[in-house]
């Protein structure tokens, strides 16, 4: 054991500090034993993230029914509703759970309850300035991916639409981010779970309509998907103000420190997100441009199966942001890299599951959206041909999550960068040389072994470390 137990829930800090009491969820995550501790910290984050992914196949089942043009405009627009998610919670929000958590794994209250401020007024700037680039370049944007005609004036609809409340979305992620800092998993996961609920009505009313409300087509999707927005953000924002948080709001000047130490692992992650919606938007534009709409449709299908995977995994990644850093804070380097194994093994095992389920059976999934020939037959030649390397994806992207709590991030983005370079200039120059999706689709794959094998060898050699002897762990 590292601490005394000075009274129920709270225990000391090991060395001259030995009388000052922790926090008992920081505590908890410097004592317990990792599996267990990660398990139950992972399966309320785990339901929390399919929730918040449901709510984009909620939206995607009901407005097929609108047809191909509808479908095929919502698949161009998912990568971009994709990056702000992956952005704001992920990125962005990765790095608010870290800076939280290793403010109090050094037991650094103040610094903890000052950054609540900061991550509100980051979020706010970036939610904006991302609502005024779809809003006024949203034509262009779609259009370089390949929209055209009726599937992007539908892509048109749904975005304007969603990027008017988007600002709510970064907020209510950012919030969420705070709070799980905390080693607080079950709140967050609480208030999305009910909103995705409430979305399973609300999406076929404002689309279709019914009695006096009008049928707002796709566009009803989007903005149902921004009223599920404004409530998660107003009930995190009550349970931070109200006191029942570790952490709390306090108002006053904005710090230089506080701003770096979020945005130091933030923006580094965001390029790791940038880099994996630009693989999909690029790979939908490949398809697009040699194959059509239909195959856009299926390849969207298809690889939004591989978009569920990032929830999931983020589901036992933050936990890992917030185990890594509070060891990391409180100098347990050996467990911090024990956490990290342990994660990355059980993102592993689920993903690859899921994976290998999709490669063998593609048109359970695939069939719950279209009955279109080509839909069906794109999607499904990806699926059996990337889902098998889907547990890759999931290993990477884990220890990405425990990079971020531990404040290194520069092997995950090489390990994204040589993703990139596979997956788009070697896919486009197997449709170059060969005219196959398939070849395309096995460059995708290759990526995939590539990028997580990248990150599990350099994260298993113990590179955070030697990173971290040159300039020391950001505090």
């Amino acid at each position: 054991m590292r601490s005394v137990i000075a009274q129920p829930g709270a225990a000391t800090r090991p060395g001259p500090s030995l009388a000052k009491p922790l926090n008992a969820r920081t505590a908890l995550m410097l004592e317990a034993p990792v599996l267990p501790l990660l398990a139950r910290l992972a399966w309320p984050n785990v339901l929390i993230m399919l929730a918040q992914a449901s709510t984009g196949l909620i939206e995607t089942w009901w407005i097929a029914k609108l047809g191909t043009d509808a479908l095929a405009g919502m698949a161009l627009v998912f990568p971009a509703v994709m990056l702000m998610t992956t952005i704001s919670a992920g990125a962005l929000g990765g790095g608010i759970s870290s800076a939280v958590a290793r403010a109090l794994g050094a037991d650094r209250r103040e610094d903890a309850d000052a950054l609540v401020l900061h991550a509100i007024a980051i979020n706010l700037v970036l939610g904006l300035a991302f609502s005024a680039i779809f809003l006024l370049f949203g034509r262009s944007i779609y259009g370089f991916l390949g929209g055209s005609g009726g599937e992007l004036e539908a892509a048109l609809l749904y975005s304007n639409t969603v990027f008017a409340g988007n600002l709510f979305l970064w907020l209510m992620n950012g919030l969420a981010s705070v709070i799980r800092g905390t080693g607080n998993m079950a709140f967050p996961a609480a208030v999305i779970c009910i909103g995705a609920a409430l979305l399973i009505p609300i999406s076929p009313l404002l689309i279709f309509g019914f009695g006096p409300i009008p049928a707002f087509g796709v566009a009803g999707g989007g903005l149902a998907l921004v009223l599920y927005y404004i409530a998660g953000t107003a009930a995190l924002a009550w349970h931070i103000v109200s006191g029942r948080n570790a952490v709390s709001l306090r108002l006053g000047a904005l710090r230089p420190a506080q701003l770096v130490a979020i945005l130091r692992v933030g923006a580094l992650s965001a390029l790791q997100s940038i880099q994996t919606n630009v693989i999909i938007a690029g790979a939908t534009a490949l398809v697009a441009a040699h194959a059509g709409v239909q195959a856009v449709a299926g390849f969207g299908t298809g690889v939004r199966l591989e978009y569920l995977l990032i929830p999931l995994i983020f589901g036992i990644g933050a936990p890992m942001v917030a185990m890594v850093g509070t060891n990391i804070g409180a100098g347990y380097r050996d467990r911090a890299l024990h956490i990290a194994m342990a994660g990355a093994g059980m993102a592993f095992v689920v993903t690859e599951a899921i994976g290998l389920a999709a490669a063998l059976f593609p048109e359970v999934w695939l069939r719950l959206f279209s009955d279109d020939a080509t839909m069906i037959a794109t999607g499904s030649a990806y699926l059996r041909i990337v889902g098998p390397f889907y547990g890759f994806f999931g290993l990477g992207l884990a220890l990405y999550f425990a990079s971020q709590g531990a404040g290194q991030l520069m092997w995950p983005l090489v390990a994204g960068c040589l993703r990139l370079l596979i997956a788009l200039g070697g896919g486009w120059l197997a449709l170059k040389l060969t005219g196959s999706l398939v070849a395309f689709f096995a460059m995708l794959a290759l990526a995939l072994a590539v990028y997580g094998s990248a990150v599990y060898w350099a994260v298993r050699r113990g590179l955070w470390f030697h990173a971290s002897e040159k300039r020391p762990l950001p505090a």
